[in-house]
């Protein structure tokens, strides 16, 4: 289905060929709007093994980058051309690369069972790693590899017919995935500004870290980033961890449970990119809808329903329901509770057996009950996308099969209590000096220490001003003088 728009030098066709002259421009404008995907560090590449795996068994792909015969057929009616191409012999390889400063994951994937579905010479690895520290992947080591990946960025560009924008999936806290995500975005921004650029994040837990100097390169990744991202979706593994063990029933999580949850999340977002839908959710609708102002774009994640398959075996799952679940902090990618918040803008991205009318019926619903606070300026705050697709789960895996969901993408004032936490541990380590050293030999100077922190001093007090009420924002009604000036 496509929607009602008016597209320049497009004429509606007459008579038989209507149907035919449609189908090809649905193929037209899925091609005109590819995507890359890059997975930068350990976090990034393992989040891209989990969310290829889910891709290639929505579109229907084998493990060697085959379609079926019955599906052959369809490619040029289809959006593969989003995130796959075609090559010559016939098979669909993803435009993706996959980089890390040493060669342990990414010879994982080489080994793996995807390992013919990717192009060799889009799996870059460098000899050393960052060992957790920023500079390193900023300053040092990462130098080393930018100029092979972005040559390989370029290959892929010049390979698209209209491309959209960029996906960069890392985490704020390792060495590579903060430090050389950092280079990367810059080199970006230069070579390709008017494209989108969009970060799926693994941002610090509260209590879980995996680095003591994690602190330390969020600060500085974040620092660096703010003004060459769009957006920048957040989650934290402490949140998944608890939605594992709590609503799936998993003891001992690991990282391939994690990620195949973050997977759905991804999918979610770009299912409307991928599939047909009566309310498609362009790239660049994301950053007009959910980021206000220009520093303001770290929405976090959440996704409903989160069930085993004898909890489902139970549950309804209305499309009132899993409205209701998202907006529960149990169910929110990120440890903080949106209650203390005011939400700016929420994305709603439904998929499989839902119609408009049900989710009109849904948000009125949830606006009704008082329990969720919008900034007094903008009181409607809901941008909503509905795709034919139902969700898929990997066999075996952790989910139960499920005819509809919906992933959230909320931008609300509550995640500065994350931005504050990381602050506050900055702020003890910095006051020591503690671990400074290290990132001063890898040419990293004091001075930088001090303008990351105040950056970040300044996102807190930005959110703080953004939850203020419009009115509260000045003292006295404006002269008139003002008024004409204004």
């Amino acid at each position: 289905m496509i929607e009602s728009r008016v597209w320049p030098g497009v004429r509606a066709p007459r008579g038989g060929e209507g149907d035919k002259a449609c189908v090809e421009l649905a193929a037209w404008l899925c091609v005109q709007r590819e995507c890359i995907s890059m997975h930068v560090g350990q976090a990034g590449v393992q989040m891209g093994n989990a969310c290829w795996e889910l891709y290639c068994l929505e579109h229907g792909i084998d493990n060697d980058g085959t379609l079926p015969n019955d599906k052959k057929a369809c490619v040029s009616e289809s959006c593969l051309g989003t995130f796959f191409s075609e090559s010559s012999g016939g098979k669909m390889t993803p435009r993706t690369i996959m980089v890390d400063l040493e060669p342990t994951v990414i010879d994982e994937v080489r080994a793996g069972i995807y390992k013919k579905l990717y192009h060799p010479e889009n799996l870059i690895s460098g000899r050393e790693d960052a060992a957790n520290n920023f500079a390193r992947g900023y300053f040092s080591v990462g130098i080393d590899v930018i100029a092979s990946v972005m040559d390989r960025v370029r290959k892929l560009a010049d390979n698209c017919d209209g491309l959209q924008g960029f996906f960069v999936f890392h985490s704020f806290g390792g060495g590579t995935g903060s430090g050389f995500t950092a280079l990367l975005m810059e080199r970006l921004h230069d070579a390709f500004d008017r494209k989108s650029r969009l970060e799926f994040a693994v941002y610090p837990a509260p209590q879980v870290s995996t680095a003591v100097v994690e602190p330390y390169n969020a600060v500085f990744n974040a620092h660096k980033t703010i003004p060459n991202s769009d957006c920048a979706f957040v989650v934290d593994n402490e949140a998944i961890y608890d939605i594992c063990v709590r609503r799936l029933a998993i003891d001992r999580p690991s990282y391939a449970n994690l990620n195949r949850l973050i997977a759905q999340v991804v999918s979610s977002a770009t299912a409307s990119l991928r599939f047909d839908g009566s309310l498609n959710v362009d790239f660049t609708e994301f950053q007009t809808n959910l980021v206000p102002f220009p520093r303001i774009h770290f929405p976090m994640a959440s996704y409903s329903p989160i069930a085993s398959e004898g909890a489902a075996y139970h549950d309804a799952m209305s499309v009132a329901e899993i409205t209701a679940e998202c907006f529960q902090p149990s169910n929110q990618m990120v440890k903080c509770d949106p209650r203390r918040g005011k939400y700016m803008a929420c994305c709603m991205l439904y998929r499989g057996d839902v119609v408009p009318k049900d989710v009109n019926v849904a948000i009125a619903h949830m606006k009704a009950k008082g329990e969720i606070q919008f900034v007094d300026w903008c009181p409607t705050g809901f941008k909503v996308g509905i795709n034919y697709q139902p969700p898929k789960v990997v066999p075996a895996g952790d989910l139960a099969k499920v005819s509809r969901a919906v992933c959230m993408l909320s931008n609300t004032t509550a995640i500065a209590e994350a931005w504050r936490r990381l602050n506050h541990k900055y702020n003890l380590m910095y006051a020591k000096r503690a671990f400074v050293h290290w990132f001063n030999a890898e040419g990293m100077e004091l001075d930088e220490f001090a303008e990351a922190r105040d950056d970040m001093a300044a996102l807190e007090m930005d959110y703080n001003e953004v939850a203020q009420d419009t009115l509260d924002s000045y003292d006295e009604p404006a002269s008139t003088t003002d008024e004409q000036e204004y």
